[in-house]
């Protein structure tokens, strides 16, 4: 929040209580800006003595009003007004007037100071609501927005549940029951995504990546199966990207690293998937890669050939969505797949 909107909003009485009761608030700021009054007086009488007695009273009158209510403007008028008739007007310290018409100047002067008291209360009081009405309405979009992902995710967990139900008709060996799991890790990665729009840490479209990327490492560790020795490590800077594109880039993480596991470290009980996400000038790199056999480059052979038929489809499909381009680099050991993405439509 800027600090307009702070000052905008702030009512001093309601800032300090209960520590302090509002009354003693009030009484306390008109007090302090009677004697920033007096000593505005003092100054201005140094080098234009008596000039515009009432003058300076308003910017104070006005700034009480708007901190601390109609209460302590009015007290700071009043002390003001009464400072004002008996220091600055002849003759000073009584309150007598030296001059007739003087008598009718205080009266003008002082129903003015409090008329700009009732004008600041309707300009506070406008504001009081408004932002009662925006904290309301805030209060209600996150409950709408909690029953809405309770929904959601209970919609994924039956289908994440359905999937798990046909996976276990099939042997292990069984190519359905690989299809499956994949299938349901997808669904798992999108929940996630899903769920993480609506904590309340940023804006309601954009995805932060770190969270994203290191919550999907995290359940690819444990959903893979894979030996003790084989690590599934990522590193992500924190970048806000648009839902969609954040789910894009997650599935072709759970890709890239679910082949990675199954297939680059065949005979070795240990190894080790790095995932990175960073910044580069004018966008991001994700960078997936594996200490694993590698894959051998074969003329004729298609980029991503270990992610035969439907994979590769889909980390097509999935490069496409997220706008950015993808590339192998198997020159040495092991395999690195490395996604360059423009930086448009980050969260500033």
């Amino acid at each position: 929040m800027s600090w307009e909107r702070r000052l905008g909003e702030l009512d001093l009485p309601d800032r300090f209580a209960p520590a302090i009761p509002r009354p003693v608030t009030m009484i306390g700021v008109a007090l302090a800006c009677t004697i920033l009054a007096f000593a505005a007086r003092w100054l201005v009488d140094q080098v234009l003595p008596a000039a515009g007695p009432f003058a300076l009273t308003v910017p104070f009158v006005l700034a009480a009003s708007l901190f601390a209510r109609a209460f302590a403007g009015v007290l700071t008028q009043t002390f003001c007004a009464l400072y004002a008739w008996y220091f600055v007007l002849p003759a000073s310290g009584s309150f007598a007037f030296a001059v007739p018409s003087d008598g009718p100047r205080v009266v003008v002067n002082v129903l003015a100071g409090f008329a700009v008291v009732a004008l600041a209360e309707v300009f506070r009081s406008a504001v009081r609501r408004a932002v009662a009405e925006r904290d309301d309405a805030l209060e209600r979009r996150d409950l709408y927005l909690h029953e809405f992902d309770h929904r959601v995710k209970n919609n994924f967990a039956m289908v994440a549940s359905l999937l798990d139900v046909q996976r276990r008709q099939f042997a292990e060996d069984d190519p359905a029951h690989e299809a499956l799991s994949v299938a349901a890790g997808r669904v798992d990665l999108i929940a996630r995504a899903h769920e993480s729009l609506y904590r309340g840490d940023g804006l309601p479209t954009l995805v932060d990546m770190r969270d994203c990327l290191g919550e999907l490492c995290g359940t690819l560790s444990h959903s893979l199966n894979l030996p003790g020795g084989v690590n599934i490590a990522c590193q992500a800077e924190t970048a806000w990207l648009p839902r969609d594109r954040a789910i894009a880039i997650g599935l072709i993480v759970n890709e890239l690293a679910t082949n990675a596991a199954k297939h680059a470290f065949a005979g070795r009980d240990s190894g080790r998937v790095d995932i990175a996400f960073h910044r580069r000038k004018g966008g991001y790199c994700l960078i997936v890669e594996d200490d694993g056999v590698g894959m051998a480059s074969k003329e004729g052979e298609p980029p991503l050939s270990r992610h035969g038929g439907l994979g590769q489809r889909l980390i097509d499909a999935f490069a496409m969505q997220a706008r950015g381009k993808l590339t192998r680099d198997t020159d040495g050991p092991g395999t690195r797949f490395v996604f360059e993405l423009d930086g448009a439509e980050e969260k500033e």
